[in-house]
């Protein structure tokens, strides 16, 4: 459950799955006193219920070295076929109304975690960093069950926004992949010393969208790179991410790229794509913006009791995301918004992030540091929808500006029809 979402959608969520026990630790009950607990005999609390755990616990780790995984399989009850049973729901955030159900059965985990593990390739060697919050998709799969399922040695800390912390932490432990977003690397850029991330191989980021500037920022401070990747909780959720790109070996040697900023890289293997055009529904080439839709053994298969809404977004096999973009001619993913976030403007699509951009660069803002500016859809009449600008900016010098900003995004090529 997401502690962090309003009681109303914390009980929604309860309300939909049932929910009649909660495991938990005692500290976090005490120091939550506002969340919506059962009553004491439906707290499973783990740091209790460890202890006397202690001798069996060293019983069954001792038995699991000795006996191979089918006969430990069937000695604790496991089902040899169970793999599309559900394993378990994880709810959307419910800014589009009434949080959804997204259940993930035990063949979308360990999908997922083979075909993002295939890719990163580590080792018993290396050492990975979790901070992600388990009722994200993202901290659920990758910092979990990936982890358990490949040994691969894990350090966790409960909290992505202590940089200082968490910098402290993968200098000691000699961390090689930490798992973050891009606004929780801002808190690096000032608290932080370059020897402290000297470990790290891969800094993989989701979850919304890395800014140029924050990801040039970051190389420059550090020495690393950031490399950005794509999901959604319906997909387990990796569906793609950027690596480091490989040497070629031999004079006038090639590999193909793994790496570009801006993208979301190339897919996980066993994964498709196809692009959806947004008013048709149809599929086209891979190279024109549309609505992505994917289609593996990753992808969920509808929304928790919602036949409503599953309908809307599974469509003959395919995951309709709502998000839209396109495939580069090298394969990596390029997303350009939410189709949530486009407006139809006399029969063109407008795409508001873009705007945005052309926004920023017109009034010399430095805003993917810090935003201070957003476009949003409003009905009109004669054209279906106009564009309104939203603005933080209290400057008299800039707010004299964006008197004359129509007539500098014309300047820079943006078509009147936006403006």
């Amino acid at each position: 459950l997401n502690f962090t979402a309003s009681h109303e959608s914390i009980n929604s969520a309860i309300r939909q799955a049932g929910l009649d026990k909660f495991i938990t630790a005692d500290p976090f009950v005490r120091k939550m006193p506002g969340f919506p607990w059962p009553r004491n005999r439906d707290l499973i609390l783990l740091d209790r219920l460890m202890i006397p755990l202690k001798r069996s616990s060293m019983r069954w780790y001792l038995i699991s070295k000795l006996l191979p995984p089918a006969m430990l399989a069937d000695l604790i009850g496991l089902p040899k076929e169970a793999g599309d049973e559900e394993a378990t729901i994880i709810f959307t955030s419910g800014s589009s109304g009434e949080p959804k159900g997204v259940p993930l059965t035990h063949r979308n985990i360990l999908a997922n975690c083979t075909q993002f593990g295939v890719r990163l390739g580590l080792t018993a060697e290396d050492c990975g960093l979790g901070c992600l919050p388990l009722f994200h998709s993202f901290g659920y799969t990758v910092t979990l069950w990936y982890p358990l399922l490949e040994g691969v040695p894990w350090v966790y800390y409960p909290s992505p926004m202590d940089a200082p912390k968490l910098a402290e932490l993968i200098q000691k432990y000699r961390c090689s992949l930490m798992l973050s977003t891009a606004t929780f690397l801002r808190g690096f850029f000032r608290r932080v010393k370059r020897e402290q991330l000297a470990t790290l191989k891969y800094m993989v980021v989701g979850a919304e969208k890395l800014p140029v500037k924050v990801a040039e920022i970051f190389h420059a401070k550090f020495g690393k790179k950031v490399y950005e990747g794509y999901g959604l909780t319906e997909t387990s959720p990796v569906t793609n991410f950027n690596l480091p790109d490989l040497e070629a070996s031999g004079a006038g040697g090639r590999v193909v790229p793994s790496y570009r900023l801006g993208t979301v890289g190339h897919s996980v293997s066993g994964l498709a794509i196809r692009i959806a055009n947004p008013d048709t529904g149809c599929f086209q080439s891979l190279d024109q913006s549309g609505i992505i839709c994917l289609k593996g053994a990753n992808v969920f298969r509808g929304y928790f009791n919602d036949p409503i809404r599953t309908k809307e977004v599974i469509k003959d096999g395919w995951f309709f995301t709502g998000d839209i973009g396109r495939v580069d001619p090298e394969g990596f993913l390029v997303i350009e918004g939410r189709l949530s976030r486009f407006s139809k403007i006399a029969g063109e699509m407008v795409p508001h992030e873009s705007l945005e951009e052309s926004i920023l660069k017109a009034l010399g803002l430095d805003a993917e540091i810090e935003r201070k500016i957003a476009v949003a859809a409003v009905p009109d009449d004669k054209k279906g929808e106009a564009i309104v600008l939203l603005s933080s900016i209290c400057d008299e010098t800039i707010s004299h500006e964006i008197i004359d900003l129509r007539y500098k995004l014309l300047n820079m090529g943006i078509p009147s029809l936006w403006t």
